[in-house]
């Protein structure tokens, strides 16, 4: 984190801002944080070719799987969108991001609160590299849907607020719903949070597949059906970490490139959570004995960089929430076909040898409406 970046961060939570100073504050440390970037040097491994910069003021919701509204495909045909859920889970995380550094690549996350708390560590770790960090909820509840929308709104404020705490520092405001069940009633929510919404085009089934083998081949297959799309993947999963750099190489093997997303703003998160929050990490830190995370147990850590590359600023406009625009039969119809088993794949040759990739020039493009 820059020291301009600490500054502000420990001005807002040492002085108490007012709500103006506040957003001004995180818009002033994510313009300083966003700039801090190390070149890749050329190299064989998967570098970003393209940055999307996001406006998330109308909340937008993209990705394929969902019975609702969604934007049109921001991606172009060959092009990826790398995601990890669930964590961070530093003994699996910082492997991913070893292997992302090794590539020369980036992603985003979607944090889980709770976990955030439990390893702020590593989660400043993801920020540190130049990754974009979203989040996925306070506590992962797979029912989130089904919640009274007082309590499922409950989740996702205090899931960014945790989250945004843990992290330091501004984070995107980008949110992806546990196990992909979004509603009306929340994504409208999100829209008045000026929030954006992810789902997904390509499911790894990393959560159901344990053989490192199957994962990539099922991958592999399923993104060249599409042509790619936003991948999901979850950093709590050890064969993720095993797999990831034989994906990653057979990727650009095959002549796919990686997309970025990054937010045109930061997301300032709800004032009410965030002293709570504060203090925890504040009394953690004078304990040995950690906070348990809602998935696993606490083993000891394990401890094991931005590219220039083409902007693409995108701004959506509102969409209508209250109305469902696909069928729910097709939204099952689409999850499903990502889900069948996929022809083998000899992928016994692989290697992951790379080297750090080379500087891409940055070009700043406004779209027309």
């Amino acid at each position: 984190m820059s020291v301009a970046a600490k500054t502000v961060t420990n001005s807002v939570r040492g002085i108490g801002l007012s709500r103006g100073l506040l957003a001004l504050a995180f818009v002033a440390a994510w313009h300083v944080g966003a700039s801090a970037a190390s070149p890749c040097a050329p190299g064989d491994g998967l570098p970003v070719s393209r940055i999307v910069q996001l406006d998330a003021t109308s909340g937008p919701l993209y990705g394929d799987i969902t019975k609702f509204q969604k934007q049109g495909d921001i991606l172009r045909p060959k092009e990826v969108v790398l995601t990890f859920d669930d964590g961070p889970m530093p003994w699996i995380t910082r492997s991913i991001l070893d292997t992302l550094d090794r590539f020369c690549t980036k992603a985003t996350f979607f944090s889980v609160g709770r976990m955030a708390m439990a390893y702020p560590e590593t989660l400043r770790d993801v920020i540190g590299r130049g990754h974009t960090l979203g989040t996925h909820t306070w506590s992962h509840p797979m029912h989130l849907r089904r919640m009274a929308i007082g309590d499922s709104v409950a989740e996702i404020e205090k899931g960014f607020a945790a989250v945004a705490t843990a992290a330091g520092q501004p984070i995107a405001p980008f949110f992806r719903f546990p196990g992909l069940g979004d509603s009306g009633p929340m994504l409208t929510h999100l829209q008045r949070r000026r929030i954006a919404s992810f789902t997904v085009d390509v499911v790894s089934n990393d959560s159901y597949i344990s053989s490192v083998e199957r994962l990539t081949k099922e991958t592999l297959a399923k993104t060249e059906s599409r042509n790619g799309g936003i991948m999901l993947f979850h950093d709590i999963k050890a064969v993720t970490a095993k797999a990831l750099p034989g994906i990653l190489s057979e990727l650009q093997r095959r002549g796919f490139k990686v997309v970025h997303l990054v937010s045109k703003h930061p997301f300032e998160p709800d004032s009410k959570y965030v002293p709570e929050f504060t203090a925890q990490l504040a009394k953690a830190a004078t304990q040995t004995k950690r906070t348990l995370p809602f998935y696993g147990a606490i083993p000891p850590e394990r401890i094991a960089r931005d590219t220039g590359a083409t902007v693409v600023a995108l701004a959506p406009p509102a969409a209508d929430y209250s109305g469902v625009q696909q069928s729910s039969a097709k939204a099952r119809a689409t999850r499903d076909a990502q889900s069948r088993p996929a022809a083998a794949t000899d992928v016994s040759s692989w290697t992951t040898t790379v080297k750090r990739t080379q500087r891409i020039r940055t070009q700043s493009i406004t779209p027309s409406e």
